[in-house]
């Protein structure tokens, strides 16, 4: 997820310097959706401790 969110920033910052704003603005907001939605799903992952024990 967090590359999804990487790639839309990439995606964002390309409209920008071309001047599609609008495109620039939905890919910005896409990613820091994603972005987000990462750290939620880190944070409960790492509170939850997957232990996996052998």
């Amino acid at each position: 997820m967090l590359s999804w969110a990487v790639t839309f920033l990439v995606i964002a910052l390309i409209a920008g310097v071309v001047g599609l704003s609008g495109v620039a603005g939905t890919a910005t907001n896409i990613a820091w959706v994603l972005f987000v939605l990462f750290l939620i799903i880190f944070a409960v992952s790492f509170i939850t401790g997957r232990n996996s024990r052998i």
